[in-house]
């Protein structure tokens, strides 16, 4: 397999094992989440380094032992993102796999295990048309500030969503033109995400327009911006001029 066949490979495959754990019937709403996020891990960790022995691996359930940085192939999963949507059965969580070369964002694919769906860097098809007025997904329950305030300045809805990925993803599917976010993540939230919206043609950044950058000593990352290419420079403009006039 190649490398996007392999992301996308595993991360669907991750996907019907998660439906396969929460349809068991086996465990508490609290357990959930964790049975969950660990059989996941598993399984996507042994079969990276089953598939990809010389590359790296950082996932949000294992902890790192450095030896990634001195790598220029890191893959990088998340395998929940949004482990609370997970639980409550909704639609709106994401299996994350990705592969960074170089730090950049460079193959994978996100699963939607609740719409049935693997949208993937090697497969990208025409976007749907804007949204009029713009749609912009935000946080369940915790909108970030600067995204409601840039909504507020383009005329933007807010459409509440639950994980990052299921967030990006809405814009490739025709349910949403911007993702803002600024209240702290981490690579795996956002390394697949990214690198499936710009193979789709999308604009991914942090919010003052500098480039992702991945396979980092600090995981950290404080925000992102992944939107319609023809709303990049707005938004970005509006985030500038706010930043000026609160210095």
């Amino acid at each position: 397999m190649t490398d996007a066949e392999l992301a996308a490979h595993l991360a669907e495959t991750a996907g019907k094992l998660l439906l396969a754990v929460r349809e068991a019937g086996v465990f508490s709403a609290k357990a959930l989440g964790k049975a969950g996020d660990a059989t996941a891990n598993e399984f996507l960790c042994r079969a990276i380094r089953e598939q990809r022995p010389d590359d790296g691996l950082l996932s949000e359930e294992t902890k790192c032992d450095g030896s990634r940085l001195g790598m220029d192939r890191v893959w990088i999963i998340d395998p929940v993102d949004g482990t609370r949507e997970y639980g409550e059965a909704r639609s709106d969580w994401a299996v994350h796999v990705a592969l960074a070369i170089d730090g950049v964002a460079s193959v994978g694919a996100v699963a939607l295990p609740g719409l049935d769906t693997v949208l993937r860097t090697d497969r990208p098809f025409a976007l749907p048309e804007p949204g009029n007025p713009l749609r912009m997904v935000v946080s369940r329950t915790r909108p970030a500030a600067e995204a409601v305030m840039v909504a507020e300045k383009l005329g933007a809805e807010l459409v509440a969503m639950g994980s990052a990925g299921a967030k990006a993803m809405a814009i490739i599917r025709g349910e949403a033109d911007i993702y803002l976010h600024s209240g702290g993540q981490y690579e795996w939230d956002s390394c697949a995400p990214a690198a499936v919206a710009v193979a789709f043609g999308l604009h991914a950044s942090r919010i003052d327009g500098s480039p992702l950058r991945y396979n980092q000593e600090d995981v950290y990352m404080p925000d992102l911006l992944i939107c319609r290419p023809e709303h990049a420079e707005l938004v970005l403009g509006i985030l500038r001029d706010a930043a000026v006039a609160v210095g």
